[in-house]
């Protein structure tokens, strides 16, 4: 599991190559989408219309993988940076009961508006 007592950062990337892998599709509930997905170097992040799915890519081969569900309905309170002219990197902050702190950095473009309207629907 991802140590999130120590308030991890993951410094995301946004991609396109994981929101139909087989793996992460089965743990999907009916009428639950995908809103973005990012990626650390082989670490990523799913952001759905629930949740957040972390997840830890382990081993050498990279098959074993660790999933980390992070409900929405969690979230005490949450902060968002956007990027800006010269610093391009966008920052969420997730208050969790029971986990604490989890941020969350973008580099270049992300959807951080959209995931935080979605977040918002849910802790509001």
């Amino acid at each position: 599991m991802i140590d999130f007592e120590n308030g991890s950062i993951f410094k995301l990337r946004k991609t396109g190559k994981f929101g139909n892998e087989k793996t992460v599709s089965p743990l999907l509930i009916p009428g639950e989408v995908f809103i973005g997905e990012y990626q650390a170097v082989r670490d990523y992040v799913i952001f759905t219309n629930k949740r957040v799915i972390a997840v830890n890519v382990q081993g050498v081969t990279g098959k074993k993988k660790d999933f980390t569900t992070l409900p929405y309905s969690k979230v005490q309170l949450f902060s968002v940076e956007t990027s800006g002219v010269f610093d391009l990197d966008s920052e969420l902050e997730l208050y969790f009961s029971g986990v604490g702190l989890v941020q969350f950095q973008f580099t270049g473009a992300s959807d951080i508006l959209e995931i935080a309207r979605v977040i918002g629907e849910h802790v509001l």
